[in-house]
């Protein structure tokens, strides 16, 4: 192998309970990588309670290709996504899974694709699944709610097979259930050459899925918060500030048409404080100030923080 520096790829690959598919992962990648590129193989082990951690330590016995990490507890595929991504030495970083699901063969394309045809990153699509009928409909109502929210015109935004520059995954931190939109995340980040691949997707060899049902309303909650950071994380004054104002003018308008009916139109009315438009105008100024307000300490809070001026510098010339 060459020097750490010179790495071809890096293949991230987070793990729980993989215990009986990682021998043959690993021989399958290296029959198709071996000779053709310098490679390493970043296995996360994220808080495993059945033997994968000893598997992997039997592997690097014979393997200097393979780097281990493991996690005291299950943090979560996000969590694994991100150490290995900081480990991560190679030019290319590719992700995949572990349950043997995901295609080895597909790597060589998948790395062309970023080094010779200039995507920052390239999504897989498994077209044709194995999975039960409710994952799939949840996974293409989720699909398409994120094309509409972000713009980015991916068939599957979950797949785990992909492909990055390094300076992609260089670029952002994968948090909570974040794993699922780095798509998302990446263009925020400027990097929007993003492509699509069709992959093979194999039915499950060894043991059990393990997403459970909470990932149906991890989702759209994952998604509602980075679609709002990515526009207003910097500036949320522009969007509660404004909200807030709209709130607050649509109750001052309706206080001075109430005023305006009683003293002029309709003297012989009820008094203004024991209508009903009176209370619902109150309602809403109260509302519009705390909105005011709210955007108001996101805006200390957003220029207290120590990433305020973070900015991504593709080229720079002294």
């Amino acid at each position: 192998m060459k020097t750490s520096e010179t790495l071809d790829i890096s293949l991230v690959i987070p793990l729980f309970n993989e215990d009986e598919s990682l021998t043959e992962l690993f021989n399958w990648i290296k029959r198709t990588l071996v000779n053709k590129y310098t490679f390493e193989v970043i296995f996360v082990d994220d808080g495993s309670k059945d033997n994968s951690w000893r598997v992997i330590e039997q592997l690097k016995v014979n393997n200097r290709e393979i780097v281990g990490i493991k996690f005291s507890r299950n943090y979560g595929k996000s969590a694994g996504l991100n150490v290995g991504f900081a480990k991560a030495k190679g030019n290319v970083v590719i992700t995949m899974d572990a349950d043997l699901q995901d295609s080895p063969d597909e790597i060589p394309e998948l790395y062309n694709m970023i080094t010779k045809e200039g995507f920052d990153l390239v999504s897989g699509w498994k077209k044709k699944r194995y999975d039960p009928i409710s994952k799939t409909i949840p996974t293409k109502f989720y699909n398409w709610a994120t094309r509409m929210m972000s713009g980015i015109k991916l068939h599957d935004f979950n797949c785990g097979l992909k492909a990055y520059r390094k300076n992609v995954i260089k670029s952002i931190e994968v948090y909570g259930e974040m794993h699922r939109y780095i798509p998302v995340m990446a263009k925020r980040a400027g990097f929007d050459k993003i492509g699509e691949k069709v992959v093979e997707h194999r039915a499950r060899k060894y043991g059990v899925t393990k997403f459970g049902l909470e990932r149906f309303i991890n989702g759209p909650l994952d998604l509602l918060s980075i679609s709002f950071i990515s526009r207003f994380g910097k500036r949320p004054m522009h969007f509660f500030g404004v909200l807030g104002l709209l709130v607050f003018f649509a109750s001052f308008f309706l206080v001075v048409w109430m005023g305006i009916d009683k003293l002029f139109l309709n003297r012989t009315a009820r008094l203004i404080s024991d209508r009903t438009e009176f209370h619902i105008a109150l309602v809403l100024m109260l509302m519009g100030t705390q909105f005011f307000l709210t955007g108001f300490i996101g805006e200390l809070i957003s220029r207290s923080s120590p990433e305020r001026n973070n900015y991504n510098i593709e080229k720079e010339i002294d």
